[in-house]
């Protein structure tokens, strides 16, 4: 029954326009919402994907436990005495607290003492390494850290120096005897350090320079006030096969997601006397020993690998 015409127009009754707006909103819902009526499926009828979690990190920048396999830098080689090693003095695991080494800094003194192991040896090669990293992974430790090389081209005479062929083949070695025991270790590589920069530091001592003449590192520091052409080419060739060395270790740490390489690092660092060990003016002193604890804790808990 139709009321009243106003303005030529008809008006409905109340009842009818709340139905014919109701009618309205469900079309739009179901237009919306797709044709099976699900909220936020899409028009075939299927859920759109969900937003994925944010993955997990694949490094761990705080482990709990700490193993160091390398020669006599990682065993504190005369930093506390003359020809001896001092492994509370180690950048890697040493209870020495003017040192804070890497152990001490991401664990605590206290629990560095109890989760914290040695297997470096004094005068190890590469070759050495594979044995090392086999008695490191039984401890099961959650971080490895790694410094070997300088022994591999600190020889007699740079013909000795270990062919960089063999040194990759015996690193990879070294990796893979660490996985077949514990897969989910992390690895920590220092870079060799700069044996010329050393060379060029301690040259201008003449204790140093006496001390040398013993024997060590004879590849590059002997007849150390030698300028001649013949030695120049020498020392060269130790400091392009330290190089060569460091540029494998970044290679066969890079086919390993849990290896981070130190970016080469160590290598760059400029040591100064007061980092070299006084007895010898070759291995690090305390003072060095802390400084290549801080480089591998900075690299360690760094949010990003060094580059």
């Amino acid at each position: 029954m139709r009321e009243k015409r106003r303005s030529g127009r008809t008006r409905l009754r109340p009842r009818s326009a709340v139905a014919t707006l109701t009618a309205a909103g469900l079309v739009g819902l179901a237009a919306l919402t797709g044709c099976d009526g699900q909220p936020g499926a899409t028009r075939d009828g299927r859920q759109p994907p969900r937003p994925s979690p944010s993955p997990t990190p694949v490094w761990d920048r705080s482990p709990a436990s700490v193993a160091a396999v390398g020669d006599s830098i990682t065993r504190g080689f005369d930093a506390c005495e003359l020809l001896a090693d001092c492994p509370e003095a180690s950048w890697a695991t040493g209870t020495d607290t003017a040192v804070r080494s890497l152990a001490q800094r991401l664990l605590g003194p206290a629990s560095a003492a109890e989760h914290s192991w040695n297997h470096a040896r004094t005068g190890a090669r590469m070759a050495d390494l594979p044995g090392q990293m086999t008695q490191a992974a039984a401890r099961g430790p959650e971080l490895v850290a790694v410094m070997v090389g300088a022994n591999d081209a600190c020889r007699a005479r740079p013909e000795l120096m270990t062919p960089v062929a063999d040194f990759t083949r015996s690193f990879t070695a070294a990796m893979g005897a660490l996985r077949r025991t514990a897969p989910k270790a992390q690895v920590y590589v220092s870079s060799v350090p700069d044996l010329m920069r050393l060379w060029s530091t301690g040259r201008g001592n003449p204790l140093g320079r006496q001390i040398w003449k013993l024997g060590i590192c004879a590849s590059m520091l002997g007849n150390a006030e030698d300028m001649s052409e013949v030695a120049q080419t020498r020392r060269a060739r130790v400091h392009d096969r330290v190089v060569a060395y460091n540029e494998a270790l970044k290679s066969v740490c890079a086919k390993d997601r849990l290896c981070r390489y130190d970016g080469g690092a160590v290598f760059d660092y400029r040591f100064t006397g007061r980092q070299l060990s006084h007895w010898d003016w070759f291995h690090p002193s305390k003072d060095g020993q802390s400084r290549l604890a801080e480089i591998a804790y900075r690299n360690v808990t760094s949010s990003r690998p060094p580059r």
